[in-house]
């Protein structure tokens, strides 16, 4: 097979053909480049700069006779500047292969170089940039094509082959960088129209041209350096700064001061200061109009003024001033576009300006931004004690470089009066100034970064009250906790009417007594606790200032002390922002109150089915606009739980069907849960055994089962405590809405739905599935097929175990009473039927949802619901 024919590169690009060529086999050289290790690139990177440095003075004074422009000496400095502060900035700067890598979290970055660069260089800068670029191209392992400026397209080349002979003699490929030799706009244009990025650094109109070319470009905006001198300031740092900057290679810098705005307190200190330093004040009038019309024509800069000293640009005007004189300062009053000093003048001429306040100051240097300077430098000469000036000053200035204290030619570009501010010959203006980028721009911009991101279970949790004590009769004995090792003072009792006025409280109240443990009861709590209601107790628990709430009773009465408990520790709290909606509890966007610090929470159970002794939710209806606050944050989490069955001994029985048809939809839905741990399944699981073995006879029998009595409400307990931290699914979603639209109690509307539920989540393709890193795949088949197998069932495959699973739930509901459909329960079909399509998303938009191993649709709860309400 016949070798690849190699491009052939004119020696000299002077029209868009040979471009085109040049342009092609620098990609194949920078294929090649791509493949070099850190290694390799640090040594080409190391030699490129010392060459650089070497030729710092032969370029300096190549640019300046042939631009005819700046100043030689400050040229070397900046050539100094691209060569060495950039080496030594990104020298240790991983710019190949891993440059970052968290195994823990599974997280891998890699540098890739971008391809071809296009560097677009100034004549203000015409070789300090193009080190500049060249440089970090070598560092990044990209091309880079220059395309110079006509007026010093000879020095900005030499600069380049200084920095391309070197690479390659340290082993970077031939051609890796390149350059036009006779510069136009065609070709311009060509090399930012073929290239990957763009490096913009001149004038506007060649910086609109290159965002404006289809391709990524990092360029600058104009600048229009304001500078305020405050009246805290250090007058002669303050003005041996400012011209120590604006005489730096003549003002060519784009961060260099254009106007200074000084306080009128000071104003006459500084002008003497100046004129001392050996600037010129034009003299009103005449002076100063002559240099208006000299430096800015038709509202533009006058393309002779940049990099021209202060004596030249005054012969121009026809002004006699001395042959040393540093600035040229004209005493303005407008800061309008209309005013020439207002503008961007790239030499040693400075507006000043008189400000009779700080803020008339910012006011102005506000404007002179606002004109022709958006996004690039500001800058303030202060007493660094002013902080408040400070903070003023950069939330006024819409520029990306904010300066105190320093010199803005020298602090713009970075490294020399701040450390952390990063060295850079390109220094972007973000949005404000038209810009894609908002700092001063280094190696991180011209490489992608891929990220390797691989998959990781994130850290879970099991979370319980600190302290949960059970046993039949262990009421008196764990109370006897707070007094003799608390040693609390005052315990506030909430409950509802039936209990307190049927004595359950009473033995409560008598351990206190004989403790010494003051205490008040508040007993109105209603079966569906409103906000109203809470509000009552909080009132009654604010002038009593217990130390110990106790929330004795079932699901409501716990909802409501809890909120009240909240309310009492927090009266600032907003149930609204609470009650947000979260897929992850420990990532939500609100930020739960801490709780405890004002009472420690006592929850004692009266009923087998809630859990809520153990769990961090709570519900509370608000009476006046009818909307339910789900509140679920593990602040809530009672500090201890009393699980006695003798406060449980005397349910009746519908209510002991439907706590206990709950419980076993707890620990169903926990164990299938997409948050399911090793933690929560041992709970789940031993919860549905107890359940199937032990709520016939508790139904049937009451009082009289005892030990059946006491294992509904451990299980009851366990239960809780497996979703507490796994969550529960889409049936307790429609549960919820059954009630809230339907009135069925919360149980029964669990277990109308369970089978059904199981059936759609079942599915071994499911629509969707659940979103959590530990749920791998669809596997609610063979959750329920463990479960079932642990509770008796038998079969030969999964599908077998699962059916007889049903079955047996099937069973348990009929011997509990509960009904086959939801029509049983004499829901009206009409409004069932009015009520499907808001009740179905509000079941979707419920928070259980989210746990749910099946992730459902809509309709698809829909189908469910209808299946549920007709028996088909």
């Amino acid at each position: 097979m016949a070798e690849k024919e190699k491009a052939v590169v004119p020696e000299i690009i002077d029209n868009v053909e040979a471009l085109e060529a040049k342009m092609k086999a620098m990609r194949e050289a920078q294929k090649v480049f791509a493949t070099y290790t850190q290694e390799q690139v640090d040594r080409i990177f190391y030699e490129a700069a010392m060459a650089a440095n070497k030729q710092r003075i032969p370029l300096a004074k190549m640019a300046v006779e042939e631009t005819k422009r700046g100043v030689m000496e400050d040229k070397v400095i900046k050539n100094h500047y691209a060569a060495e502060y950039i080496y030594n900035t990104y020298k240790d700067t991983k710019t190949c292969g891993v440059i970052e890598e968290d195994s823990a979290y599974g997280i891998k970055k890699i540098a890739e170089p971008i391809g071809l660069v296009a560097a677009v260089i100034p004549t203000t800068n015409p070789t300090s940039t193009a080190i500049f670029k060249t440089l970090i191209c070598l560092k990044t392992r990209n091309a880079i094509i220059i395309s110079p400026h006509p007026s010093a397209k000879a020095c900005t080349i030499a600069a380049a082959k200084v920095v391309l002979e070197a690479a390659v003699k340290a082993g970077a490929p031939e051609g890796i960088i390149g350059w036009i030799d006779v510069p136009s706009l065609e070709l311009t244009n060509t090399v930012m129209r073929e290239s990957d990025i763009i490096l913009a650094t001149g004038g506007p109109g060649m910086v609109k041209a290159a965002y404006s070319s289809g391709k990524p470009a990092l360029g600058v905006g104009a600048g229009n350096t304001p500078v305020i001198i405050d009246d805290s300031a250090d007058i002669r740092m303050a003005v041996n700064s400012i011209i120590h900057s604006k005489t730096f290679d003549n003002g060519m810098i784009c961060a260099s001061e254009q106007s200074v705005t000084v306080l009128d307190s000071i104003y006459d200190d500084v002008k003497r200061e100046f004129a001392y330093r050996g600037c010129y004040f034009l003299k009103p009038g005449e002076e100063v109009d002559k240099v208006r019309k000299t430096i800015i024509i038709n509202g533009a800069l006058n393309s002779k003024i940049p990099g021209k000293s202060a004596y030249e640009i005054a012969q121009l005007a026809g002004i006699d001033v001395p042959e040393n004189t540093k600035i040229l300062i004209g005493e303005v009053e407008s800061v309008d576009i209309s005013e020439e000093f207002a503008h961007e003048k790239l030499s040693p001429v400075l507006a000043m300006y008189r400000a009779k306040t700080f803020d008339e100051a910012l006011e102005k240097a506000a404007q002179l931004v606002a004109d022709g300077g958006y996004g690039h430098t500001s800058s303030l000469y202060v007493d660094p004690s002013e902080t408040e000036k400070i903070q003023k000053h950069y939330e006024a200035m819409k520029t990306c470089r904010v300066l105190i204290n320093t010199p803005s030619s020298h602090g713009g570009i970075g490294d020399l009066y701040n450390f952390k501010l990063a060295p850079s010959l390109t220094l972007g203006c973000g949005s404000w100034g038209g810009n894609s980028v908002s700092e001063n721009v280094g190696v991180k911009h011209l490489l992608n970064v891929k990220t390797v991101a691989e998959r990781r279970e994130n850290m879970l949790w099991f979370r319980t009250p600190e302290k949960v004590y059970f046993k039949k009769g262990c009421t008196p004995v764990a109370l006897a906790e707070l007094g003799n090792v608390m040693h609390k003072k005052k315990a506030f009792i909430v409950t509802d009417t039936f209990l307190y006025k049927n004595g359950y409280a009473d033995p409560i109240e008598k351990k206190l007594d004989e403790m010494g443990i003051q205490h008040a009861c508040f007993y109105d709590v209603a079966p569906d606790p409103t906000l109203q209601c809470a509000r009552e107790g909080v009132k009654q628990m604010r002038s009593f200032e217990p130390d110990t709430i106790i929330a004795l009773g079932g699901g409501s009465a716990m909802d409501a002390a809890k909120i009240m408990w909240l309310m009492y520790e927090h009266p600032e709290a907003d149930f609204e922002d609470m009650a947000m909606d979260f897929m992850d509890i420990r990532k939500r966007v609100f930020t739960f109150p801490k709780m405890g610090e004002k009472a420690y929470f006592v929850a004692i159970p009266t009923s087998s089915g809630t859990g809520s002794e153990v769990t961090p939710f709570a519900i509370i209806t608000d009476a006046e606009t009818g909307v339910k606050w789900p509140i679920a944050d593990y602040e809530l989490l009672p500090n201890m739980a009393i699980v006695d069955v003798d406060n449980a001994m005397t349910a009746p029985k519908g209510l002991t069907s439907a706590s206990g048809i709950d419980v076993m939809t707890h620990a169903i839905e926990a164990y299938v849960s997409i948050m399911a741990t090793d933690y929560t399944d041992g709970l789940a699981m031993k919860a549905v055994k107890l359940v199937f073995d032990n709520l016939p006879s508790a139904y049937e029998n009451g009082a009289k089962a005892p030990k059946a009595r006491e294992a509904m409400h451990n299980a009851s307990c366990m239960a809780g405590m497996a979703f507490a931290n796994a969550f529960l699914g889409v049936n307790h979603s429609m549960a919820h809405k059954l009630g809230a639209f339907h009135h069925l109690p919360h149980g029964v509307a669990n277990a109308v739905i369970l089978t059904e539920v199981m059936r759609y989540n079942a599915a071994e393709a499911p629509t969707k599935m659940g979103t959590f890193s530990q749920y791998q795949y669809p596997h609610a088949l063979s959750r329920y097929a463990e479960l079932g197998r642990f509770a008796g069932c038998t079969g030969s495959t999964d599908e077998e175990v699962f059916e007889s699973f049903i079955a047996k739930l099937e069973d348990l509901k009929e011997k509990i009473g509960i009904k086959k459909t939801i029509k049983d329960y004499g829901i009206d079909e009409k409004y069932f039927l009015e009520t499907l399509d808001e009740m179905s998303e509000q079941a979707f938009n419920d928070q259980c949802t989210a746990a749910n191993p099946r992730y459902p649709l809509i309709k698809e709860i829909k189908e469910i619901y209808l299946k549920c309400y007709y028996g088909k």
